[in-house]
């Protein structure tokens, strides 16, 4: 017999449906739901609302879907701290870091692995992240990319295969791409929904990264792309050509990269927490929105160019530095991270979808970014249930 839950007294519910509110993220006011068999079963004024088997008095708060993080890089070991100390003195980023973490990540026991991820997985929970993408990256060979699948898809649903991350030592750029293309693929396809690649220089140029995307299409995989983060290149338009479910990064973009993005279904997902931590321009998000694209933000967690894993910062730092509204930035951090993830079924509250929801210390959405750095998410529904 399934038991339901009546959430009501809600301040502010965001519903990121049109339909069942105001404006984009369809607003209502003095508002409540139920939740049943972890979905959301029913939407609509406080005064109308069923009975229910259990009540969570909201108590005046505001209530917002989870946030949907699509881009982040969990499966890690070591401590890249000193990297960062240096690049605030002035020293830039070029990415060349990753290869000391897929050291620490190689030789550490898959117990290690497993304890970071739940470590950072729960960090994200409390702060309303109930859907997280995780990327493989720091291993660089065939047994190390599938241990590290094996262990995301222990924590998400959402994992992808980023082999073509960088050229590990030793190899030459296209040997690694056959490797990436061939074994590696084959290795983690039962782990791995995804398949990404670092289209950067120093990295994989544009015809390497289409050998490794077409060849984790042909195996079923969908497809992201790391997209023009350092400078500009071939990333946007390949990831558009291929029907990438994102690029990501989108830092330095043409004209035509923008129309691109804006005539198709691709993504673009932000990641300011990584110019943050790199003191590297932001994008020009407010360029996309007026252009038409479909914006996603998510934080870029890992150990090197963005140690975060808040979504409310991300947010923040949206509104300060890249010119997006309080309600842009938070329809991008929910709904747009579904379409990121091609889930239609998470970053929205109607009838139907998954109970992801989190309550916040504050009577509107807008206190996620006009306090930032403050705490302000009280309780967390993953699947419907309360997380501690």
């Amino acid at each position: 017999m399934s038991n339901t839950l009546l959430v009501t007294n809600i301040a502010e519910l965001v519903t990121n449906d049109p339909s069942r509110g105001n404006g984009p993220l369809g607003l209502r006011r003095d508002a409540a739901l139920v939740v049943e068999d972890g979905q959301i079963a029913w939407v609509g004024p406080a005064a109308a609302a069923p009975a229910a088997d259990d009540v969570l008095d909201a108590a005046g708060r505001a209530a917002l879907p989870g946030f949907v993080d699509s881009h982040a890089h969990l499966v890690f070991a070591g401590d890249r701290a000193a990297e960062f100390a240096a690049r605030m003195a002035g020293e830039p980023y070029t990415g060349g870091g990753i290869r000391s973490t897929v050291a620490a990540t190689r030789a550490a026991s898959d117990d290690d692995l497993r304890a970071n991820v739940r470590r950072l997985v729960r960090e994200a929970l409390r702060q309303g992240t109930t859907t997280i993408e995780i990327k493989s990256g720091y291993g660089l060979t065939v047994v190390d990319e599938a241990r590290s699948l094996r262990v995301a898809r222990e924590f998400s649903a959402e994992t992808t295969l980023l082999g073509a991350h960088v050229v590990p030592s030793g190899m030459g750029a296209d040997d690694y791409v056959s490797l990436v293309c061939g074994d590696m693929l084959a290795a983690c396809r039962p782990y791995a929904k995804w398949v990404d690649v670092f289209c950067e220089r120093g990295a994989f140029d544009g015809e390497q990264s289409r050998a490794v995307l077409e060849a984790g299409r042909r195996a079923g995989l969908g497809l992201r792309v790391h997209a023009n983060q350092l400078g500009p290149g071939p990333g946007v338009q390949l990831a558009v050509e291929l029907a990438a479910g994102s690029a990501d990064h989108c830092t330095f973009l043409s004209d035509a990269d923008v129309a691109a993005l804006a005539d198709s279904d691709t993504v673009a997902t932000l990641l300011p927490g990584a110019e943050f931590s790199t003191r590297s321009p932001y994008p020009d998000a407010r360029r996309l929105l007026d252009a038409g694209v479909t914006v996603a933000l998510a934080t870029d967690c890992n150990p090197g160019s963005s140690f975060t894993s808040s979504m409310p910062f991300c947010i923040a730092l949206a509104v300060r530095d890249m010119r997006l509204t309080p309600a842009e930035a938070v329809w991008a951090a929910t709904s747009g991270g579904s379409h990121a993830l091609d889930r239609g079924d998470v970053g929205v509250l109607r009838a139907g979808a998954r109970a992801d929801l989190m309550l916040l210390d504050a009577p509107s959405y807008l206190h996620l970014a006009y306090r930032p750095g403050v705490p302000l998410v009280s309780t967390v529904l993953h699947n419907g249930v309360p997380v501690s």
